[in-house]
C-alpha cells in the first residue's frame, strides 16, 4: 500500500530543527499495525468445490431460439413468464454493485448504472414498455445461482460466464458480451500474466469461474476467494495479494479507479456472458433472444457498449440449439 511519510518521522525532523537538546523520550519500536484480511476472505488449499458435475459435451453459448420477432408491449400469451411479469408491474432483476462500468452504485446520485444495467432496463423496456421498471436486486457471484433456483429473480444479469456446468442449474441467453480473464497487478510489478504469478497470491471471487481459472492455472498461484470484487481490489492496494485475476472489463474498471495499477498478459479464458433465468422459464429466454436479435440489429447494443466500454466491436453472434 502507498502511503506517505510516517508522521512520528516528520514530528521528529521538525524537532531536530528546532531544538540542540536531545530528546530523553525512549524511542518508538514496533512496526506499522497489520491490515486485516476483508470478511470472508480466505486462501484456498485446493480447487473450489462444485455441486454438480459438468456434462461430458456441450456448446454453452448454444441458447434457446426466439419463436419470433419481439413481440408488441402487451401482446404476449396469457399464463406465460412475461405475462406474470407484467402482471406484477416489474422485472425483479440480479445485479452487481460494485464492478465500475459494468454494474456499480453511481456515489453521487445513488442510482446503479453500467453496462449490465442499462441491458437489463432493455429487458424492462421490452417486457413493460418502461425502461425504468425494474426492481434490482445485488447480488455476489456466489449468490447469483441460489436466486434464481430460488426464483427471488427473473433475471440475472452481472458479467455471468455461460458454462455447461451452470446450465444445468439455470438457462442463459445468446452471448450478450464476449470477455476474456486477464491478470491486474500494481504498477510497479513484474508480473507479466497467470504464467509468472506462481506460487504468488491471486485474488477472485467466490462462486466465480475466475477463482477455478486461477486455481487451475499450470503456474500454480495461490487463489485468495474474496466475497465481492472491490474486496480484492482493496486487498491489492493494501499489498495482501500479488494480483487479480477475473474477465478484461472487470479489471478495465479497476484500472480506471486506480491509477497505480495495470492490466498485463493476454487472455487466458474465453468468458461468454449471458443473461441467466431459472431453467424452467424458456419462453422468457426465447423472448430475451429475440430481444437481443434487435438490439443487435438497431443499434441500441453498440450504444450501450460505446456509452460504458468504448468504440464497440462487431456485437456477438447469436448461436442457437435448437
Amino acid at each position: 500500500m502507498r502511503r506517505g511519510w510516517p508522521v512520528a518521522v516528520l514530528l521528529a525532523a521538525l524537532l531536530a530543527g528546532c531544538s540542540p537538546v536531545p530528546s530523553a523520550a525512549p524511542p518508538i519500536v514496533g512496526s506499522s499495525p497489520v491490515a486485516p484480511w476483508p470478511a470472508g476472505a480466505s486462501e484456498l488449499t485446493g480447487p473450489p468445490s462444485s455441486t454438480t458435475a459438468a456434462p461430458e459435451s456441450c456448446d454453452p453459448t448454444a441458447s434457446l431460439r426466439p419463436s419470433g420477432p419481439l413481440p408488441p408491449v402487451g401482446q404476449v400469451p396469457a399464463g406465460s413468464t412475461v405475462d406474470r411479469i407484467r402482471a406484477r408491474g416489474r422485472l425483479i432483476a440480479g445485479v452487481d454493485q460494485n464492478t465500475y462500468l459494468m454494474g456499480f452504485r453511481n456515489p453521487f446520485s445513488g442510482e446503479l448504472e453500467g453496462f449490465d444495467v442499462d441491458m437489463v432496463r432493455e429487458v424492462a423496456r421490452a417486457v413493460l414498455g418502461d425502461p425504468g421498471a425494474v426492481q434490482f436486486k445485488v447480488l455476489t457471484s456466489e449468490q447469483r445461482i441460489p436466486a434464481l433456483v430460488e426464483r427471488r429473480v427473473d433475471v440475472v444479469v452481472r458479467t455471468m460466464t455461460v458454462t455447461c456446468e451452470r446450465w444445468r442449474q439455470v438457462a442463459f441467453s445468446t452471448v450478450y458480451h464476449q470477455a476474456g480473464q486477464r491478470v491486474l497487478v500494481p504498477v510497479d510489478s513484474g508480473a507479466t500474466g497467470i504464467g509468472s504469478l506462481g506460487g504468488r497470491r491471486v485474488c477472485a471471487t467466490r462462486g466465480s469461474s475466475s477463482l477455478a481459472n486461477v486455481a487451475a492455472a499450470a503456474s500454480r498461484p495461490v487463489p485468495v476467494s474474496v466475497p465481492d470484487w472491490t474486496d480484492c481490489l482493496v486487498m491489492l492496494q493494501q499489498g495482501q495479494v500479488d494480483a487479480i485475476s477475473t474477465d478484461d472489463t472487470i479489471l478495465a474498471g479497476f484500472a480506471a479507479q486506480d491509477p497505480y495499477t495495470k492490466v498485463v498478459g493476454p487472455q487466458f479464458t474465453a468468458e461468454p456472458y449471458g443473461m441467466a433465468f431459472p431453467r424452467a422459464d424458456e419462453d422468457f429466454v426465447r423472448f430475451t433472444n429475440a430481444l437481443l436479435e434487435r438490439l443487435r440489429a438497431d443499434g441500441t447494443w453498440a450504444s450501450i457498449h460505446r456509452r460504458w466500454l468504448g468504440e464497440p466491436p462487431a456485437p456477438p453472434v447469436a448461436v442457437y440449439r435448437d
